[in-house]
């Protein structure tokens, strides 16, 4: 059972930043992720990443803002989020997926997730 990590949710005001943290015991997979769930929405992905050439895609709501980064030798990743908005608020989960078909940000392509936590932006 592959177990993903997560740390580093909080609360911050409009405009702050916080950095997700997620770990993962193996580092087999093809993308590596993140999602998020507001109350009452369905999930999102927010960014994927094809580990082997490290190909990017980004929701529109967050570039610019957010971004993703990997420590492989740590087989870690993270979520660097700046210039937060109330509309940000929502639960994280870090994700990972083996199959190749990964990078359209579809909940339904990864198999592997983190527990979630949570992030609030207060206006």
């Amino acid at each position: 059972q592959v177990q993903l990590v997560e740390s580093g949710g909080g609360s911050v005001q409009t405009g702050g930043s916080l950095r997700l943290s997620c770990e993962y015991a193996t580092y087999s997979f093809v993308c590596v992720g993140w999602f998020r769930q507001a109350p009452g929405k369905e999930r999102e992905g927010v960014v994927v990443t094809y580990t082997a050439s490290r190909t990017t895609t980004y929701a529109d709501s967050v570039k610019g803002r957010f971004t993703i980064s990997q420590d492989n030798a740590k087989n870690a990743m993270y979520l660097q989020m700046n210039n937060l908005r109330p509309d940000d608020t929502a639960v994280y989960y870090c994700a990972a997926a083996t199959r190749t078909r990964c990078l359209r940000r579809d909940p339904i392509d990864f198999s592997y997730w983190g527990q979630g936590t949570q992030v609030t932006v207060s206006s």
